[in-house]
């Protein structure tokens, strides 16, 4: 796949890699509503997956509908635990509003 990253996505992408090389990296993006964060969410989850495949990281991913409810919360939780604890695999978990 041919893709072409302007330079600000690069810089981004370069320091979702350096926070999820430390011990225990994390970063919570933050916006008002009407900021464009929907927008940014989409960019910077992205590029948070590819740092993460850059990384060697799995994925993990809540996807939150109406029929959501604290026990599949509760199953969710228990499923990524067991994949970065017990499994002992580096694990990058993306958690949107959205």
């Amino acid at each position: 796949m041919n893709l072409v990253f302007f330079t600000d996505a690069i810089y981004h992408c370069a320091k979702i890699c350096r926070i999820l090389k430390t011990p225990r990296g994390n970063a919570l993006l933050i916006g008002v509503g009407g900021s464009g964060r929907g927008y940014l969410i989409v960019i910077i989850g992205s590029l948070t997956r590819l740092a993460g495949f850059i990384r060697g990281q799995s994925t993990f991913t809540i996807e939150i509908t109406k029929s959501y409810k604290e026990a599949a919360w509760k199953d969710d939780l228990r499923k990524l635990l067991k994949q970065a604890g017990s499994k002992d695999t580096p694990t990058l978990f993306l958690f949107s509003d959205t």
